[in-house]
């Protein structure tokens, strides 16, 4: 997907351009230019020399002949990468030239100045190619790697997106608050960035992972609808969509419930992929809850862009066959997935399949495939037609179509069979990524058992509320609590989390006594939202938007990496800066710190 053009043709008056690149088109045919910007390809054709010249908004052809003198000789002169100001006439390409691959493929500009504005080395991998190049090599050069049109694309589409929805929350009265970078740590979830403080020797402030607090905070100081596109830190392992730094687009809102947020976060969203993409997404978002999810698509972030739904069929009459009854008898669950066109899927292929499940511990598979020829399959021999008329039902099976049945504990089949759902979705193409399909999460469990830590936590954050019909459970069965949470997916990657809050104080210290808080270490930790709360707390919920994630979905692209100016390796690490890295021992000494024995750096001194 690309995003549309925002940037007006003609830019204000400057000593060195007065178009972009890729901004000119037929109609300004005739007109006299100054472009300024990188050599993107050279080819000198007879003693014509034709120059491909790149800005931030596209490539427009050069064309520099002998009579042009000087240009001709500083055209000659240059290589890639050389950053050039041309002056010249734009006209239109003799027919048959035109390059349709290009916004600017109908015209050209011929030269009538030529100047070097800078030389360049030869860069260390191709800029004007797509293709692959080791990520290392990209991030040590990053601003070489921004060059290339792709990463430039993606940039644009980064900041365009940030411009609609501000204007789209804006319309909507939000306002946009900044919450500090520096605050208190409140142990509950990832790890903090500590930051030492020099004027208060031992302690500490921490960089936010969220400013969850500070936005509820605001809804009690009556400031009714906040907004805030801000970074936030966890000092985490990391993953493709996961860097220590990253940005969320932050939303609360007061005297609301889970309906009105969704329903603002749609409207936004909508309007802001129409602005940038052109695309028009398809309201209201579907809707599935956390035990639905789990059950029909193996996982709570379901990908909807290829409509193949688990089925439970444990209590089927197919269930009371070999060998999906003895599983039956175990307490095991049978779920079965119908995959079109399936039939003409190899013995070896689905076998292979079954080699996978039985990896994750799960049964399977048995199978019936709908032929021209009748039903075949594992278990075409040992079926009744009633109970084959029963699956077709159920699963929506018909001609050519392969039934695949797994069994096993119900928290292994699922995700099994979910996984397998997307390998054939990949496989057959049905993942369009230019195709946006969101669907809402909800009613999330309020807690759940860390083994590690011995004790409930909180699944999303401490300060969510339980569903009101739940709340007598929290007190017996708090597994069972359902928590007024909701996550925003889209083509199955979790694209933000919300919640509505928890309001009332004497609630808000029940939930921390759950999750293992007394109310000392409450009053310690959180003392400032409890006494906030106290003071006339309205309703309140919000959701935060994973940014980098969106833009990644929007862009087309598998990772964060790509879509972040400059982010880190997957080990933390800036490779272009050398970050982090060793300070001077007196910058230590001012803080108050002496590192342990074997992490000094070099040349300091340790305890």
């Amino acid at each position: 997907m690309t995003a549309t053009a925002t940037v007006p043709p003609e830019l204000p008056g400057g000593p060195y351009r007065t178009h972009y690149c890729g901004a000119l088109r037929p109609e300004h045919a005739g007109a006299h230019v100054r472009l300024a910007g990188w050599v993107h390809r050279r080819r000198d054709l007879g003693g014509v020399i034709f120059l491909d010249l790149r800005d931030r908004e596209g490539i427009v052809q050069v064309v520099v002949t002998p009579d042009a003198g000087e240009a001709y000789r500083a055209a000659d002169a240059c290589r890639a990468e050389y950053v050039l100001q041309v002056e010249g006439e734009v006209r239109r390409r003799p027919p048959g030239t035109e390059n349709p691959r290009l916004a600017t493929g109908a015209v050209e500009v011929r030269a009538e100045r030529c100047t070097v504005l800078a030389a360049s080395e030869t860069p260390p991998f191709p800029i004007a190619e797509e293709q692959p190049v080791e990520e290392a090599l990209r991030l040590r050069y990053r601003y070489l790697d921004l060059r290339r049109p792709r990463m430039t694309r993606n940039l644009l589409l980064r900041h365009r997106l940030a411009l609609a929805l501000r204007r789209a929350f804006d319309a909507r009265g939000f306002v946009e608050v900044e919450t500090p970078m520096l605050i208190r740590s409140t142990p509950e979830g990832a790890r903090d960035f500590l930051v030492p403080s020099r004027l208060h020797p031992g302690r500490f402030y921490v960089l936010p992972q969220s400013p969850q607090l500070f936005k509820q905070i605001l809804m009690v100081a009556g400031m009714d609808r906040y907004v805030q596109i801000v970074r936030c830190f966890r000092d985490e392992d990391l993953r493709a969509d996961r860097q220590p730094e990253f940005t969320q687009v932050d939303v609360e809102l007061a005297f609301t419930d889970e309906a009105q947020v969704q329903a603002v976060t749609e409207a936004v969203l909508a309007e802001a992929i129409q602005e940038v993409l052109g695309v028009t997404v398809a309201r209201p978002f579907p809707r599935l809850t956390y035990a639905e999810a789990l059950l029909r698509y193996g996982t709570d972030t379901p990908d909807l862009r290829v409509d193949l739904p688990i089925v439970d069929l444990t209590e089927s009459r197919l269930a009371r066959v070999p060998p999906l009854a003895s599983a039956r008898a175990r307490g095991e669950v049978v779920r079965g997935l119908c995959l079109p066109g399936g039939a003409r899927y190899s013995r070896r292929e689905v076998d292979a399949w079954g080699e996978r499940l039985r990896a994750e511990g799960v049964g399977g598979p048995a199978t019936l495939a709908f032929t021209g020829e009748g039903v075949r399959g594992s278990l075409a021999r040992t079926v009744a037609p009633a109970d084959v008329e029963e699956v077709r039902a159920h699963l929506g099976a018909g001609p050519g179509d392969l039934v695949l049945l797994a069994w096993g504990p119900a928290d292994r089949v699922g995700p099994a069979l979910g996984r397998l759902r997307l390998e054939v979705a990949r496989r057959e193409g049905w993942l369009a990524p230019d195709r946006l399909a969101f669907c809402w999460v909800t009613e999330f469990p309020l807690v759940e058992w860390d083994p590690e830590e011995g004790r409930l936590v909180a699944v999303h954050h401490p300060f969510t509320a339980p569903v009101e019909a739940d709340r007598p459970l929290m007190a017996t069965e708090p597994l069972r609590v359902r928590a007024r949470a909701y996550d925003l997916v889209l083509n199955g990657v979790e694209v933000g989390g919300g919640s509505i809050r928890i309001a009332d104080p004497a609630l808000q210290r029940e939930v921390f006594r759950l999750i293992g808080l007394d109310e000392a270490a409450a009053q310690e930790r959180f003392g400032f939202l409890l006494d906030a709360l106290r003071f006339g707390a309205p309703p309140h919920g919000g959701i935060a938007l994973g940014f980098d994630r969106l833009v990644m979905l929007l862009a087309g692209e598998e990772t964060i990496r790509d879509v972040i100016a400059f982010p880190k390796t997957a080990a933390g690490t800036d490779l272009m800066t050398g970050a982090p890295a060793p300070v001077d021992p007196r910058q230590l000494a001012e803080v108050h710190i002496a590192l342990l024995r074997g992490a000094a750096p070099e040349g300091s001194e340790t305890p």
